[in-house]
């Protein structure tokens, strides 16, 4: 649910952003604060990257995030009329997203655009928080650091700047800690002796704020679609991991678990283990050894089709970016790892589309965890293209360079 400066100032619970919100706003006289900012002209595009955007940008992400609403005039802070901004282009929007990420430094990725009304029309610019404070803004030679005072925006003084800068690496420090917890959460109680397990976890680099208990519906919508959405990712001939948890995810520690939906021998090599924690993070756990090979023999438990490597990463980053579209996440820390107990090597095999198995060129005795930082809400293309990169870092262990399932972008 979206929950932006406006809604709060208005007194409203989390909902949509409507044009009805700015008139209220303009009849309530509210004013700009450090995380609201009203701003009457929408530059130009060719004028974006040399107006007070970019400083406009930095600041409200230097000041942990905010919105900036175009085609509201305002009077002392305060927002008293509407002016229309123009028909806002799909084309508009690029070229403010470019300016974005070519002219401030570190860049500032995730802007949300909100089109609001129709004879006077306004946008408002969601910027969400960073962890990559401070972010800087250059001009020629120099650049400062912007950041929201109250309803102003001023330069950092050095002192500031060095707390921020504190502050990001403590940030980054920290979300590695918490990633290694979730990790040991999940693989506990899992059965490691008869096969290998990957193992995945996910976090938001920005956990939001005022996390609430989930409700089971919206744990069960997450990762309903995230499965639907692995199947677009990797298509799978036999199951993917998500397809083998129940529907009925149960209450766990801030969290909710879904199970396995099957208990029974026949289906342990498809045995999976998916959570969603209350605030954004996401987990998968499935094994991987002693999949059926075409054949219909089982596989040894340190036997891994490489397939099934690439439906599970599919499916957890599927996970990662739904969870990603209900919680407002813009940027994850992703973490995957091998584990077993009692293989001194795994071997992955890949079946080709005759059914011919060819096994992979080297053993993995050591295997490398996995670490990314993945961007959920960009194009179809450029998130499969990170779904295709996860899942090779995987393989590529093994001596494979070759994905079977993961379509590439341009196909």
């Amino acid at each position: 649910m979206l929950f932006t400066p406006l809604h709060r100032a208005l007194g409203l619970q989390p909902g949509a952003l409507t044009d009805e919100m700015v008139n209220e706003a303009i009849t309530a006289g509210i004013a700009e604060t450090d995380d609201l900012d009203w701003k009457k002209p929408l530059p130009e595009a060719k004028s974006l990257s040399g107006s007070d955007m970019p400083k406009d940008v930095a600041a409200m992400a230097n000041s942990g995030g905010g919105m900036i609403v175009y085609g509201v005039a305002e009077d002392q802070k305060r927002a008293t009329d509407r002016t229309d901004v123009g028909e806002v282009s799909e084309a508009y929007e690029r070229t403010y997203r470019s300016v974005a990420i070519s002219g401030i430094h570190p860049p500032v990725f995730g802007l949300g655009f909100y089109r609001l009304g129709h004879g006077t029309r306004a946008l408002a610019v969601a910027v969400p928080a960073s962890v990559d404070v401070p972010h800087l803004v250059y001009r020629g030679e120099y650049f400062g650091a912007p950041i929201r005072n109250d309803a102003d925006t001023v330069w950092m003084r050095e002192r500031q700047l060095e707390g921020l800068y504190r502050r990001r690496l403590d940030d980054r420090r920290n979300a590695g800690q918490r990633l290694e917890r979730d990790y040991d959460d999940l693989k506990r109680g899992l059965r490691l002796e008869d096969r290998v397990w990957l193992v995945g976890v996910a976090r938001p680099r920005i956990v939001p704020s005022g996390v609430s208990p989930m409700e089971q519906h919206d744990a069960r919508r997450i990762i309903v679609d995230a499965s639907t959405l692995g199947l677009v990712l990797a298509d799978s001939q036999l199951s993917h991991p998500l397809a083998s948890v129940a529907d009925n995810p149960r209450p766990g520690l801030r969290r909710w678990v879904s199970a396995p939906a099957s208990d029974s021998d026949s289906q342990k090599w498809k045995e999976t283990w998916a959570s969603v924690h209350f605030d954004g993070s996401v987990s998968l756990a499935a094994a991987m050894g002693g999949m059926p090979t075409v054949r219909g023999e089982d596989a040894a438990g340190n036997v891994v089709n490489s397939r099934r490597v690439e439906w599970f990463v599919a499916d957890l980053l599927a996970l990662v970016k739904t969870a990603a579209q209900v919680f407002n996440a813009v940027d994850y820390e992703l973490y995957i790892g091998v584990e077993s107990a009692g293989f001194k090597e795994i071997m992955i095999t890949i079946t080709d589309g005759y059914g011919s198995t060819f096994y992979s060129s080297r053993p993995i005795q050591h295997f490398i965890p996995v670490e990314s930082a993945i961007q959920p809400g960009g194009t179809d293309a450029s998130f499969l293209e990170q779904v295709r990169q996860v899942a090779l870092d995987v393989v590529s262990q093994a001596g494979i360079n070759t994905l079977v399932t993961i379509a590439s972008p341009a196909t």
